[in-house]
């Protein structure tokens, strides 16, 4: 497992791959503090691609003031140790030095790329640049590594229907791949943040996973309207102390427009505050082209990463 930490490393490495192999390439991006819902990404990549890329990058643009940036776990040498058991073959960890030459405050300037309108829906709206940032470097990556196919968990849908719009409006000659949300046996959504909660504050994140299946639920017995959905997670939702409800929405997947009526595919969103760690969740109602999830993991006594 080759670990570059320049661009032009980077580059050099793909290059390579290319030349020795007309298998795909596959890029995994991450923030690191890495589990099994990132494992299950390079697995999938494993199995595409001739050759897996993983980037490590804590983006700083991402961070909104007074955001997580500084206690955002960071835990390279298990996450290395992690990737070399998968077989990964590169693994792509640039500092944000190398990211960003002209330094942070310089973006604010510099050139970026923003996906109007759909960036501003959800978790755009309590983070506002946000997802600008995302796009701009997840189109920096794609640039540099040059995959065939990239890879992302379904957990992260705002992320995801941009990224699906950046690669279409932009004509990045790629695919975006996405797999299912990796979940504990008792429902919870795998996420880094998790590891910022106490054994009591990740009982309450459960409400999250609970309030989006009784939605689901509701919708499997008749013909209920988007707003009936909505207002049974709310209900759910507010009705935990430990909850601060940022929202909870029924939506299309592609655009995250608010539906008023359900139909296949529709998106349940939802997002809350535990504690000081903010949360998201979501399902898919009867989605045609996901794959089936992976096997559920043991439930976890204590928090982690």
């Amino acid at each position: 497992m080759q670990i570059l930490k320049t661009i032009a490393d980077m580059r050099q490495a793909t290059t390579a791959a290319r030349l020795a192999s007309n298998a795909p390439i596959g890029l995994v991006p991450t923030m690191g503090a890495l589990h099994e819902g990132h494992l299950s990404l390079v697995r999938a990549a494993s199995q595409q691609c001739g050759t897996v890329v993983v980037s490590i990058f804590v983006n700083p643009t991402q961070f909104a003031p007074g955001e997580d940036l500084d206690r955002y776990p960071r835990t390279l040498e298990a996450d290395l140790a992690l990737l070399e058991q998968e077989g990964v073959d590169l693994v792509f960890v640039p500092s944000a030095r190398e990211m960003y030459p002209n330094g942070i405050a310089a973006t604010i300037v510099s050139t970026h790329v923003e996906v109007p309108e759909i960036s501003d829906r959800l978790d755009g709206l309590s983070r506002p640049g946000h997802f600008r940032a995302v796009a701009t470097v997840v189109a920096k990556l794609f640039h540099i590594v040059g995959p065939d196919l990239a890879f992302f968990g379904a957990k992260d849908a705002v992320q995801v229907a941009v990224l699906r719009a950046m690669v279409r409006d932009l004509d990045f000659p790629l695919r975006i791949v996405v797999c299912p949300t990796v979940r504990d046996a008792d429902g919870l959504a795998l996420s880094s943040r998790n590891s910022f909660l106490t054994p009591q504050e990740r009982t309450h994140a459960l409400t999250l996973s609970r309030a989006l299946e009784t939605a689901r639920l509701i919708a499997s017995h008749g013909s209920p309207t988007a707003e009936a959905l909505r207002e049974a997670m709310l209900s759910l939702l507010h009705g935990d102390l430990g909850v601060r409800v940022d929202y909870a929405e029924v939506v299309h997947p592609d655009t995250l427009e608010p539906l008023a009526h359900i139909r296949d595919g529709a998106l349940l969103a939802v997002a809350a505050w535990v504690g000081e760690t903010r949360l998201i969740d979501n399902l898919l109602l009867s989605p045609p082209t996901l794959p089936s999830p992976p096997t559920l993991k043991p439930a976890r006594t204590e928090a982690h990463a």
